[in-house]
């Protein structure tokens, strides 16, 4: 895992703007906010939303974030440009909106590698049900499946991330797990397609993160990691280790350990309570890097590998408190 790339939700530097731009109306620009983020210490990347950052050539966006000093990581779909996406994209009951949605989704595969970046994620939230008898799982599925399928091979050499979440917007996600979401992979059967992990997302899925990074490794790749933090009952996209810190250390260890080479991205929600942005990466930032420090000192230590062998969780939490603590003297 390379451990100089760090990525951001732009929509993260909309937060307290009359601290930055005390005469702004309206909402800031792309690049009002992305020379915004680019003030962060450390910061190397941006995930733009598609196509709602995309309002001009990408090509020109990749050009003007260079000169910031940032990358392009890769595009994240977002389906809120037509209405009727709200009753699914991939999954609507109506073949025009599932063709609209499937061509947008071309459309913003076309963009990424425009721009330069082979990364493309899918959440795909809209896509489930919220009541018994309002829908025909074979069907839901089939209409998933076919999709996937059609955009992951629209571009061969563009990598297609899964972002699974339990539910919101749609009360049941159709792919609202780690396992779900490796088998909608292997019923598409196409070498470009992988998973995003959103720790927040994990956490509330009732999984293990790092359980479900090797899962991912075992059967699929994994594309994409989204760090944040919460109290496991819904997305709330809190600073990275601020709840979960020894399970964020785990998941860490776990993808550094099957190869992972992408970008450490944080998903979290400064804006929702008007926190300044800039500062709260820095320390997202700064955050991980002592956590990697941390996954250096226990892949140092025999004594917490011979106690994983065995199994044996007292002795293991003993070694990790010490590591992260120090003795007790």
């Amino acid at each position: 895992m390379t451990a100089n790339r760090f990525a951001t939700r732009l929509n993260s530097f909309a937060s307290r703007p009359q601290a930055e731009w005390p005469d702004l109306t309206g909402k800031p620009s792309l690049m009002q906010m992305a020379a915004r983020a680019a003030k962060v210490a450390g910061l190397t990347d941006l995930d733009l939303n598609f196509p709602d950052h995309v309002s001009e050539k990408p090509a020109e966006i990749a050009r003007s974030l260079g000169d910031l000093g940032l990358s392009i990581n890769g595009f994240a779909m977002r389906y809120y440009s037509n209405p009727a996406f709200k009753l699914g994209a991939f999954t609507n009951p109506d073949p025009a909106v599932r063709r609209e949605a499937i061509d947008l989704t071309k459309a913003g595969i076309d963009a990424v590698r425009e721009a330069g970046a082979s990364l493309m994620t899918l959440w795909l939230g809209q896509d489930g049900f919220d009541y018994a008898f309002q829908a025909d799982y074979a069907t839901l599925w089939q209409h998933e499946i076919e999709g996937i399928c059609e955009v992951a091979a629209h571009d061969p050499d563009c990598q297609i991330s899964l972002e699974y979440k339990p539910n919101e917007p749609r009360s049941y996600s159709l792919m609202p797990d780690a396992a779900t979401t490796l088998l909608a992979i292997r019923d598409v059967g196409l070498p470009n397609l992988g998973v995003t992990l959103d720790f927040a997302h994990v956490l509330y899925a009732d999984e293990q993160p790092a359980f479900a990074a090797a899962l991912v490794a075992r059967h699929s790749k994994l594309l994409g990691v989204h760090l944040n933090d919460g109290y496991a009952k819904r997305d709330d996209g809190l600073m990275v280790g601020a709840v979960h810190t020894l399970q964020t250390i785990e998941l860490l260890r776990q993808i550094r350990k099957d190869g992972y080479a992408g970008a450490i991205y944080f998903d979290t929600f400064p804006d929702m309570t008007g926190l300044d942005p800039v500062h709260e990466c820095e320390v997202n930032i700064a955050t991980v890097k002592r956590m990697l420090r941390v996954v250096d000192r226990i892949d140092q230590d025999n004594r917490l590998s011979a106690a994983v062998d065995r199994q044996d969780a007292v002795t293991s939490q003993a070694i990790i408190q010490e590591i992260m603590l120090g003795p007790d003297s």
